[in-house]
Protein backbone atom coordinates (compact mmCIF):
# COMPACT_ATOMS: atom_id res chain seq x y z
CA UNK A 1 0.00 0.00 0.00
CA UNK A 2 1.00 3.62 -0.44
CA UNK A 3 1.11 6.06 2.51
CA UNK A 4 -0.74 9.36 2.45
CA UNK A 5 1.13 12.46 1.30
CA UNK A 6 3.82 13.80 3.65
CA UNK A 7 6.74 16.22 3.71
CA UNK A 8 10.29 15.21 4.61
CA UNK A 9 13.13 17.05 6.36
CA UNK A 10 16.50 15.58 7.31
CA UNK A 11 17.68 16.87 10.70
CA UNK A 12 21.41 17.31 11.22
CA UNK A 13 21.34 17.49 15.02
CA UNK A 14 19.16 16.61 17.99
CA UNK A 15 18.44 20.28 18.63
CA UNK A 16 17.27 20.75 15.05
CA UNK A 17 14.98 17.74 15.33
CA UNK A 18 13.48 19.11 18.54
CA UNK A 19 12.94 22.49 16.90
CA UNK A 20 11.17 20.89 13.95
CA UNK A 21 8.91 18.87 16.25
CA UNK A 22 7.99 22.09 18.03
CA UNK A 23 7.11 23.86 14.80
CA UNK A 24 5.04 21.02 13.32
CA UNK A 25 2.38 19.49 15.55
CA UNK A 26 1.82 16.52 13.23
CA UNK A 27 5.46 15.55 12.71
CA UNK A 28 6.97 12.13 13.37
CA UNK A 29 10.59 11.11 13.81
CA UNK A 30 12.09 8.69 11.30
CA UNK A 31 15.15 6.61 12.18
CA UNK A 32 15.33 3.11 10.69
CA UNK A 33 11.70 3.24 9.57
CA UNK A 34 10.86 -0.39 10.29
CA UNK A 35 8.05 0.50 12.68
CA UNK A 36 6.75 3.78 11.30
CA UNK A 37 6.73 3.14 7.55
CA UNK A 38 4.62 -0.06 7.64
CA UNK A 39 2.08 1.77 9.83
CA UNK A 40 2.02 4.63 7.33
CA UNK A 41 1.46 2.25 4.43
CA UNK A 42 -1.54 0.82 6.25
CA UNK A 43 -2.77 4.38 6.95
CA UNK A 44 -2.62 3.63 10.69
CA UNK A 45 -0.31 6.62 11.03
CA UNK A 46 -0.56 9.63 8.72
CA UNK A 47 1.98 12.31 9.74
CA UNK A 48 2.21 15.45 7.63
CA UNK A 49 5.99 15.64 8.16
CA UNK A 50 8.75 13.10 8.69
CA UNK A 51 11.84 14.39 10.52
CA UNK A 52 14.71 12.08 9.59
CA UNK A 53 17.16 11.67 12.49
CA UNK A 54 18.89 8.62 11.03
CA UNK A 55 22.07 10.49 10.11
CA UNK A 56 22.71 12.22 13.44
CA UNK A 57 26.13 10.89 14.43
CA UNK A 58 25.83 11.83 18.12
CA UNK A 59 23.15 9.15 18.47
CA UNK A 60 25.23 6.34 16.98
CA UNK A 61 27.79 5.49 19.68
CA UNK A 62 28.10 2.70 22.24
CA UNK A 63 30.22 3.69 25.23
CA UNK A 64 30.99 2.97 28.87
CA UNK A 65 29.77 5.32 31.58
CA UNK A 66 31.10 4.02 34.88
CA UNK A 67 29.04 0.99 35.82
CA UNK A 68 26.80 1.34 32.78
CA UNK A 69 26.80 0.97 29.01
CA UNK A 70 25.18 3.77 27.03
CA UNK A 71 23.74 2.77 23.66
CA UNK A 72 22.88 5.60 21.27
CA UNK A 73 19.33 5.66 19.96
CA UNK A 74 20.45 5.38 16.33
CA UNK A 75 22.50 2.23 16.87
CA UNK A 76 21.17 -0.52 14.64
CA UNK A 77 20.35 -3.98 15.88
CA UNK A 78 23.37 -5.45 14.10
CA UNK A 79 25.71 -2.85 15.60
CA UNK A 80 24.43 -3.75 19.07
CA UNK A 81 24.65 -7.49 18.41
CA UNK A 82 28.26 -7.13 17.19
CA UNK A 83 29.47 -4.72 19.88
CA UNK A 84 32.27 -6.07 22.10
CA UNK A 85 31.18 -3.75 24.92
CA UNK A 86 27.61 -5.00 24.78
CA UNK A 87 28.71 -8.64 24.57
CA UNK A 88 30.95 -8.22 27.62
CA UNK A 89 28.66 -6.23 29.89
CA UNK A 90 25.05 -6.76 28.73
CA UNK A 91 24.81 -10.20 27.18
CA UNK A 92 21.03 -10.25 27.19
CA UNK A 93 20.97 -7.11 25.05
CA UNK A 94 23.35 -8.64 22.52
CA UNK A 95 21.22 -11.79 22.33
CA UNK A 96 18.01 -9.80 21.88
CA UNK A 97 19.51 -7.66 19.11
CA UNK A 98 20.72 -10.75 17.25
CA UNK A 99 17.24 -12.33 17.47
CA UNK A 100 15.33 -9.43 15.92
CA UNK A 101 13.68 -9.91 12.52
CA UNK A 102 15.89 -10.77 9.56
CA UNK A 103 19.17 -9.44 8.16
CA UNK A 104 17.54 -6.43 6.48
CA UNK A 105 15.67 -5.43 9.62
CA UNK A 106 18.75 -5.83 11.82
CA UNK A 107 20.84 -3.68 9.48
CA UNK A 108 18.35 -0.80 9.34
CA UNK A 109 16.23 -0.88 12.49
CA UNK A 110 17.37 1.05 15.58
CA UNK A 111 16.99 0.59 19.31
CA UNK A 112 15.56 4.09 19.73
CA UNK A 113 12.94 3.52 17.06
CA UNK A 114 11.95 0.18 18.53
CA UNK A 115 11.54 1.59 22.03
CA UNK A 116 9.63 4.64 20.80
CA UNK A 117 7.17 2.36 18.98
CA UNK A 118 6.68 0.25 22.13
CA UNK A 119 5.29 -2.77 20.30
CA UNK A 120 4.09 -5.28 22.94
CA UNK A 121 5.92 -8.07 21.06
CA UNK A 122 9.26 -6.27 20.56
CA UNK A 123 12.41 -7.80 22.03
CA UNK A 124 14.25 -4.85 23.58
CA UNK A 125 11.60 -3.95 26.19
CA UNK A 126 12.19 -7.20 28.10
CA UNK A 127 15.91 -6.46 28.30
CA UNK A 128 15.32 -2.84 29.27
CA UNK A 129 13.01 -3.95 32.09
CA UNK A 130 15.31 -6.73 33.33
CA UNK A 131 18.34 -4.41 33.43
CA UNK A 132 16.31 -1.64 35.09
CA UNK A 133 17.71 0.52 32.30
CA UNK A 134 17.22 4.26 31.88
CA UNK A 135 15.96 5.84 28.66
CA UNK A 136 17.65 9.15 27.84
CA UNK A 137 15.54 11.81 26.13
CA UNK A 138 15.94 15.43 25.15
CA UNK A 139 13.35 18.11 24.47
CA UNK A 140 12.80 21.87 24.60
CA UNK A 141 13.28 21.82 28.38
CA UNK A 142 16.59 19.99 28.10
CA UNK A 143 17.73 16.47 28.87
CA UNK A 144 16.00 14.06 31.21
CA UNK A 145 16.03 10.39 32.12
CA UNK A 146 13.06 8.01 32.23
CA UNK A 147 13.25 4.89 34.39
CA UNK A 148 12.26 1.71 32.60
CA UNK A 149 9.33 1.21 34.96
CA UNK A 150 7.92 4.58 33.92
CA UNK A 151 8.73 4.33 30.21
CA UNK A 152 6.31 1.66 28.96
CA UNK A 153 2.85 2.99 29.78
CA UNK A 154 0.54 0.84 27.67
CA UNK A 155 -0.05 -0.54 24.20
CA UNK A 156 2.22 1.53 21.90
CA UNK A 157 2.45 4.18 24.62
CA UNK A 158 5.60 5.54 26.28
CA UNK A 159 6.65 8.27 28.67
CA UNK A 160 8.25 10.29 25.85
CA UNK A 161 6.56 13.62 25.12
CA UNK A 162 5.59 14.54 21.54
CA UNK A 163 8.36 17.13 21.28
CA UNK A 164 11.10 14.93 22.76
CA UNK A 165 13.73 12.73 21.12
CA UNK A 166 15.10 9.50 22.55
CA UNK A 167 18.88 9.94 22.52
CA UNK A 168 20.05 6.71 24.13
CA UNK A 169 19.60 3.96 26.68
CA UNK A 170 21.76 3.43 29.77
CA UNK A 171 22.12 -0.22 30.82
CA UNK A 172 23.69 -1.09 34.17
CA UNK A 173 26.48 -3.59 33.58
CA UNK A 174 25.75 -7.25 34.29
CA UNK A 175 28.21 -10.13 34.10
CA UNK A 176 25.47 -12.72 33.64
CA UNK A 177 22.35 -12.28 31.54
CA UNK A 178 20.24 -14.11 28.97
CA UNK A 179 17.41 -13.42 26.53
CA UNK A 180 15.25 -16.22 25.16
CA UNK A 181 12.08 -16.07 23.10
CA UNK A 182 9.43 -18.11 21.35
CA UNK A 183 9.18 -16.25 18.05
CA UNK A 184 6.42 -15.75 15.52
CA UNK A 185 7.58 -17.79 12.55
CA UNK A 186 7.28 -15.04 9.92
CA UNK A 187 7.94 -11.72 11.65
CA UNK A 188 10.25 -13.04 14.38
CA UNK A 189 8.43 -10.87 16.92
CA UNK A 190 8.16 -12.46 20.35
CA UNK A 191 5.10 -14.51 21.20
CA UNK A 192 6.93 -14.63 24.54
CA UNK A 193 10.33 -13.11 25.25
CA UNK A 194 12.19 -13.38 28.56
CA UNK A 195 15.29 -11.53 29.73
CA UNK A 196 16.90 -12.60 33.00
CA UNK A 197 19.79 -10.85 34.72
CA UNK A 198 21.71 -12.20 37.71
CA UNK A 199 22.61 -9.58 40.30
CA UNK A 200 24.35 -9.65 43.67
CA UNK A 201 20.95 -9.76 45.38
CA UNK A 202 19.18 -12.28 43.13
CA UNK A 203 17.65 -12.08 39.66
CA UNK A 204 15.80 -9.48 37.61
CA UNK A 205 13.35 -10.75 34.99
CA UNK A 206 11.70 -8.81 32.17
CA UNK A 207 8.97 -10.15 29.91
CA UNK A 208 7.64 -9.06 26.53
CA UNK A 209 4.91 -10.41 24.25
CA UNK A 210 2.86 -11.54 27.24
CA UNK A 211 0.78 -8.46 28.06
CA UNK A 212 -0.05 -5.16 26.38
CA UNK A 213 3.31 -3.83 27.58
CA UNK A 214 6.59 -5.24 28.86
CA UNK A 215 6.88 -5.79 32.62
CA UNK A 216 9.15 -6.94 35.43
CA UNK A 217 8.18 -10.36 36.76
CA UNK A 218 8.45 -9.37 40.40
CA UNK A 219 6.77 -12.57 41.58
CA UNK A 220 9.47 -14.65 39.91
CA UNK A 221 12.22 -12.48 41.36
CA UNK A 222 10.83 -12.82 44.89
CA UNK A 223 10.34 -16.58 44.64
CA UNK A 224 13.65 -17.59 43.02
CA UNK A 225 16.32 -18.83 45.42
CA UNK A 226 18.89 -19.88 42.84
CA UNK A 227 17.74 -23.46 42.29
CA UNK A 228 13.91 -23.56 42.20
CA UNK A 229 13.44 -22.39 38.61
CA UNK A 230 10.23 -24.33 38.01
CA UNK A 231 8.57 -23.10 41.18
CA UNK A 232 9.64 -19.49 40.59
CA UNK A 233 8.47 -19.58 36.97
CA UNK A 234 4.94 -20.34 38.15
CA UNK A 235 4.78 -16.71 39.28
CA UNK A 236 5.61 -15.33 35.80
CA UNK A 237 2.14 -13.92 35.11
CA UNK A 238 1.08 -12.97 38.63
CA UNK A 239 -1.24 -9.96 38.43
CA UNK A 240 -0.98 -9.80 34.62
CA UNK A 241 -3.74 -9.92 32.01
CA UNK A 242 -2.19 -12.28 29.46
CA UNK A 243 -2.85 -11.56 25.80
CA UNK A 244 -4.65 -13.97 23.53
CA UNK A 245 -4.46 -13.69 19.73
CA UNK A 246 -4.15 -15.77 16.54
CA UNK A 247 -0.56 -16.67 17.46
CA UNK A 248 -1.37 -18.01 20.93
CA UNK A 249 -4.38 -18.17 23.20
CA UNK A 250 -4.12 -16.62 26.64
CA UNK A 251 -3.82 -20.08 28.18
CA UNK A 252 -1.09 -21.21 25.79
CA UNK A 253 0.83 -17.93 26.16
CA UNK A 254 0.67 -18.35 29.93
CA UNK A 255 2.18 -21.81 29.57
CA UNK A 256 4.90 -20.54 27.21
CA UNK A 257 5.75 -17.71 29.58
CA UNK A 258 6.38 -20.10 32.45
CA UNK A 259 8.43 -22.39 30.22
CA UNK A 260 10.66 -19.59 28.96
CA UNK A 261 11.13 -18.03 32.38
CA UNK A 262 12.23 -21.45 33.66
CA UNK A 263 14.65 -21.81 30.74
CA UNK A 264 16.08 -18.34 31.29
CA UNK A 265 16.60 -18.89 35.01
CA UNK A 266 18.32 -22.22 34.38
CA UNK A 267 20.52 -20.64 31.69
CA UNK A 268 21.89 -18.15 34.23
CA UNK A 269 23.60 -21.05 35.99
Amino acid sequence: MIPSKFDYIKANSVSEAISLLGKHSDAKLLAGGHSLLPAMKLRLNQPELLVDIGGISELQSISEDGDAIVVGANCTHVEIANSDLVAKHTQALAQAAAAIGDVQVRNAGTIGGSLAHADPAADYPAVVMAHDATILVEGPAGKREIASGDFFQGLFETGVEDNEVITGVKFPKSSNGVYLKFAQSASRFAVVGCAAIKTSSGVQVGLTGVADTAYRASGVEAAFNGTNATEAANHAVDGVEVLGDHFASSEYRTHLTKVYVKKALEALG
